[in-house]
């Protein structure tokens, strides 16, 4: 709960920066004579190609009559022209003018040498880390205003086998979560790349899976079954671990279905896991699987002295 309040907290502060550095504050918006409001109107008109007066009011999210004043100025402006409706005569559809057409691209050679400069301050994997987490929020919140579900369960893909790069991202996030949460190090962040490196190149095997949980071309979540390192034929759940704008969602729950369905159907005698006793959410989602606690131990493998736990989840 405070990690989440904190992630608000922070999430205002830099939307507020954001606001003013880019000139939201200002009666004009980027070196035009107009608002905000008009500014994004000639941009989504130029989108579109044409667009009608209720249309922009359902993509700008402003009331009818704030919209119908904007655009009359524009037209009084020269900036769009009205046209009617192929559909309907009695709707007008709005196009951009000769006129429009310059300021738009004067509004798309200053805004991209804005943003330009910003990202020239970021290496490539934080600009692409910007993009995407960008775009994830922005839809997020275009989702709340239309009252959409839009939430996680509805942007994610599930896909099995070998990713690139997910050996190095599912070690970044089991490494940042356990250190912040739990004080744990590069022994463990070792033992997890180490772990993965080799289990990798046994995916080939049918007793072996791996499922990753993928938003906007990001790994976001893992779990694996190894069905080959115990023996007598017992599956292991390993590598279970979630980015943390992702818990609470239900995704790790969706996971671990996919994990449970694929030993059903190999039919494992049980399906073993080790974990420790401070993860008390994971481990209500596993009992909700029907794993039950079989060992419970103080240990050391990950690297600090621990209560260590093995839960066992039996063949029905």
């Amino acid at each position: 709960m405070i990690s989440e309040l904190s992630n608000i907290q922070n999430i205002r502060a830099a939307s507020r920066l954001m606001v003013r550095e880019l000139g939201f504050m200002n009666q004009n918006l980027a070196a035009t004579d107009y608002p905000p409001s008009a500014v994004h109107a000639m941009l989504e008109i130029e989108t579109h190609g044409s667009l009608t007066a209720a249309e922009l009011v359902q993509i700008l999210g402003l009331e009818k009559s704030s919209v119908s004043r904007m655009l009359a100025k524009l037209v009084e402006a020269g900036e769009l022209k009205e046209t009617p409706s192929a559909e309907d005569a009695r709707t007008k559809r709005l196009s951009l003018t000769g006129k429009g057409v310059e300021t738009v691209h004067s509004i798309n050679t200053y805004a991209d040498e804005r943003v330009g400069a910003a990202l020239g301050k970021l290496d490539p994997f934080t600009q692409q880390a910007v993009l995407q987490g960008l775009s994830s929020y922005a839809n997020a919140l275009k989702a709340c205003r239309e009252r959409n579900e839009g939430n996680l369960r509805n942007s994610v893909k599930i896909v099995t086998g070998y990713h690139p790069g997910m050996i190095g991202r599912i070690t970044e996030m089991h490494g940042g979560y356990y250190a912040r949460e739990h004080n744990f190090g590069s022994f463990f962040e070792g033992k997890v790349a180490a772990g993965l490196a080799d289990f990798s190149g046994r995916l080939d095997k049918p007793s072996n899976q791996i499922w990753l949980a993928i938003v906007n071309e990001r790994i976001v979540g893992s779990v694996a079954i190894d069905g080959e390192d115990l023996g007598n034929n017992e599956a292991h759940l390993r590598w279970f671990i979630l980015d943390d704008g992702c818990r609470g969602s239900g995704l790790g729950r969706k996971l671990i279905g996919e994990a449970m369905r694929f030993c059903d159907e190999q039919r494992f005698s049980s399906v073993q896991l080790w974990t420790f006793n401070k993860l008390t959410a994971a481990r209500r989602l596993y009992e909700s699987f029907g794993f039950e606690l079989s060992k419970e131990w103080e240990g050391d493998q990950w690297g600090n002295t621990i209560t260590e736990q093995q839960f066992t989840r039996k063949a029905s």
